[in-house]
């Protein structure tokens, strides 16, 4: 299976229904009881983090989706139905990001939810403007279009412990021998292209292990594949560096360390304080005065280090259970790495801006007061009119310098500006 751990993807929520203006049928009478029933409401498209889930190649595939759309209204006080949701699952440790890097959510729970988002309003009927003062109005509203936009998806395994070392230092191999997991072994660079991501059990203790695709110098900012996954390496609780001390690294030990130390600390320098283990690797491939010269290194360096073989099995089981009280001792000194999803307050219900000689007012508030469906009647002209001037529309062109004709556009209307009228009738554009 192909791992994909970032991607961009288009969200659009569905529509809402329109409302009808429609009357109750009386003898005699050629306008009864107003019965025109509102449009349903479109439906949003939500994330929700899943455990079985473990990659975002689906949605690589597909980028675009939509909530359903409402259905509109009919008469008879038939309202429309609700357009469905659209639930789209992610794994476990998916952060949700604007286009511009906002972060929206952070999913790490199994069920967590966030709403991308939302589907428009359904339009009222005109049943649904009644008022003692207006006993039969002949307009309804239409229906508004649902919200749209991209947004980012990234991964960030969820793992207790991560291998993080160069390519071919053994990281693979030593997850294979110690999990379940099977990932791809050979003797070339970058033979890792995704993480894996293993359950280990040692003395009655389990913990997750992810294999993070090698690194090497400057990862952090973009060279080689290290860079792609060093996300994953943030979630972790326990940093596990590997080295190699053959001639298939190029770097000494001493080098590999401080070069990784300073990838993971430039690419999130909240990683220098996460607590580290390092181990050497291949101890089987190099000789007694080759371990030698490391073992002096280490106590003169102050580094507690591991010596095991992934082939063999030497010394890991004393790596594991370091790994293991590590993974514990951070459970019970770390507060818990919860979700969370972002609450955006709303924004201003409109903005007013000039383009040439054109007044814009752009913003949900004014869209939604003309988004009647017959703008040429009268009545529902001066209706729209009443509900700019009572959200502060008139108030704000005055302000903002418009002058009696001036055109004035909102969302596909325009109209001619009268700051003496209490409100002015649209037309609309060509």
């Amino acid at each position: 299976m192909t791992f994909v751990d970032r991607v961009r993807i288009s969200v659009r929520g569905g529509d809402g229904g329109a409302g009808v203006a429609g009357f109750e049928r009386v003898k005699g009478r050629p306008r009864g009881k107003p019965t025109g029933g509102s449009g349903g409401s479109g439906g949003a498209v939500v994330l929700e983090a899943d455990p079985g889930a473990g990659t975002l190649l689906r949605y690589a595939r597909r980028p675009h989706w939509r909530g359903g759309d409402g259905g509109h209204g009919e008469g008879d006080l038939r309202h429309g139905a609700h357009g469905d949701d659209v639930v789209l699952v992610v794994p476990l440790g998916t952060v949700v990001k604007d286009d511009d890097g906002t972060i929206l959510a952070d999913l790490v729970e199994p069920g967590q939810r966030v709403a991308v988002v939302t589907g428009g309003r359904g339009g009222k009927g005109n049943a649904g403007f009644v008022t003692p003062q207006r006993k039969a109005p002949t307009f309804a509203e239409q229906g508004e279009y649902g919200e749209e936009r991209w947004v980012i998806l990234e991964l960030k395994v969820l793992a207790d412990a991560a291998l993080v070392g160069f390519p071919n230092v053994g990281k693979s191999t030593l997850i294979s021998k110690v999990s379940a997991a099977r990932p791809k072994v050979a003797d070339y660079p970058f033979t890792t292209l995704s993480p894996h991501l293993g359950v280990v059990e040692v003395s009655g203790r389990e913990f997750t292990l992810a294999d993070v695709p090698g690194l090497i110098e400057g990862a952090a900012e973009g060279k080689g594949l290290g860079h792609e996954f060093l996300r994953h390496v943030e979630r972790a609780a326990v940093l596990v560096v590997l080295l190699d001390p053959t001639a298939l690294q190029e770097r000494d030990v001493a080098d590999q360390l401080e070069v990784l130390s300073a990838e993971l600390v430039s690419h999130a320098p909240e990683l220098a304080d996460r607590p580290r283990l390092v181990a050497v690797n291949k101890i089987d491939a190099i000789d007694v005065e080759r371990l030698g010269d490391i073992r002096r290194w280490a106590e003169a360096a102050t580094v507690a280090l591991y010596e095991i073989s992934a082939i063999t099995g030497d010394g890991v089981d004393a790596l594991l259970h370091a790994v293991a009280d590590e993974v514990i001792r951070h459970e019970r000194s770390a507060p818990d790495r919860e979700g969370f999803v972002l609450h955006r307050p709303l924004g201003p219900g409109f903005v007013v801006t000039r383009e040439g000689d054109t007044w814009v007012v752009a913003g949900r508030a004014a869209e939604r007061a003309v988004n009647l469906a017959d703008l040429t009647s009268p009545e529902a002209a001066a209706f729209a009119s009443d509900r700019l001037a009572k959200i502060g529309v008139d108030q704000a062109l005055r302000a903002a310098g418009a002058r009696a004709g001036d055109d004035v556009r909102i969302g596909e209307l325009t109209f001619t500006f009268d700051p003496h009228l209490v409100g002015d009738t649209p037309e609309k554009s060509v």
